[in-house]
């Protein structure tokens, strides 16, 4: 091989290592930024959303006691939960049908809402009936597991936003 051939595959060589630098670099970055998140993200990442999951930090007979009377309000509601499903199929035939008819429509909209009311009506008194047999400690913990989990849930704090790099000629 002559020098000149040497000196390219070098070159060559050299260029492909920075580029594959480059490469681990960057997904090192984006596997570190994104595993380290704000602390209610890291709480959140791992826990169902599940409202079952809310009491998951109490005691497993507490455990018990919620997940049994949440399996009882979601039993006595079922029938109302398929008169909801039956609202939201008439409501998809409403719309898909030739002939629109607005007055249907809004009966099916307001019969299904009163369906899906009615259920989560008895699961938020299931679980005010368990709120009332816990201690205030077990209150305190339960809704910490409430801001985590179920329709109480609070949304994940969001990164702040790295201010704009753009700016015009006042420093505005």
């Amino acid at each position: 091989m002559t020098t000149r051939a040497i000196k390219a595959l070098c070159i060559g060589s050299l260029a492909l290592n920075i580029f594959l630098l480059g490469a681990i670099a960057g997904g090192a970055y984006r596997w570190f930024s994104a595993r380290h998140d704000s602390p209610a993200a890291v709480a959140a990442a791992g826990a169902p959303p599940a409202l079952r999951y809310a009491a998951q930090a109490l005691s497993p007979e507490r455990q018990r006691q919620f997940q049994d009377a949440l399996r009882q309000a979601r039993r006595e509601a079922r029938p109302l939960a398929q008169q909801a499903r039956e609202g939201r199929r008439e409501v998809l035939r409403l719309v898909a049908a030739p002939q629109f008819d607005r007055s249907a429509l809004d009966t099916a909209l307001e019969n299904t809402r009163a369906a899906d009311r009615r259920v989560r009506e008895r699961v938020e008194a299931a679980v005010a009936a368990f709120v009332q047999t816990l201690t205030p400690a077990e209150r305190a913990t339960f809704a910490q597991g409430l801001r985590l989990r179920g329709q109480w849930r609070e949304p994940l704090a969001k990164r702040p936003r790295e201010p704009s790099q753009t700016s015009d000629a006042n420093g505005q």
